[in-house]
C-alpha cells in the first residue's frame, strides 16, 4: 500500500491489530463504516462465538504488515482470513462489495476505538443471546451488506 504518514493523517485514523499469538499483524487507515455486530450462522460457525463485531474500510486502505494469513472461502460470495497458528479471524471480503474489506473489531489492538452501531442478521441470532442495548437491529443485513 505504501501510504505516507501525511497521507494517512489526511485519510482518517490508523488502526493496528493482529491475531492472538502475534503472528499476523495488520494496519487499516481511514474512517470505519458499517460498524456492526453480526449474528449470522456463518460468522458464528467460523469463530465459535455467538456474534462477531466488524467494521468496513476501503480495501486499498488495509494491509497485512507481518505474517501471511490463511484464506478460507466461507460461502459462495465470501472469503475470510485468519491466523493459521492460533485461529483468530481477521477479515471478511464479499464479492458483492469488492472495494471494501471487513475487519474484526476485537482483533484491533484497541477494540474500544471502534464501536458497533447496529446488530445484523438478528433473524439468525441464537435464542439465548439477549440484546440489552438500544442499537438498531436488522433481520438480515443493513444497507444491503
Amino acid at each position: 500500500m505504501g501510504v505516507s504518514v501525511i497521507e494517512a493523517n489526511n485519510m482518517g485514523n490508523t488502526y493496528q491489530g493482529g491475531c492472538f499469538c502475534g503472528q499476523i499483524r495488520y494496519e487499516a487507515i481511514g474512517t470505519p463504516s458499517h460498524e456492526t455486530t453480526c449474528h449470522c450462522a456463518i460468522c458464528r460457525g467460523t469463530t465459535g462465538a455467538a456474534a462477531v463485531a466488524w467494521f468496513s474500510i476501503p480495501r486499498d486502505n488495509f494491509r497485512f504488515t507481518s505474517g501471511e494469513p490463511t484464506r478460507f472461502q466461507s460461502s459462495r460470495r465470501g472469503m475470510r482470513t485468519f491466523c493459521g497458528q492460533c485461529g483468530t479471524q481477521i477479515t471478511f471480503q464479499s464479492t458483492e462489495f469488492p472495494n471494501d474489506i471487513d475487519v474484526t473489531i476485537c482483533s484491533l489492538d484497541d477494540p474500544e476505538g471502534v464501536t458497533p452501531k447496529d446488530h445484523t442478521w438478528v433473524s439468525s441470532k441464537v435464542s439465548w443471546v439477549r440484546l440489552a442495548d438500544d442499537l438498531p437491529r436488522y433481520r438480515s443485513s443493513a444497507l444491503g451488506r
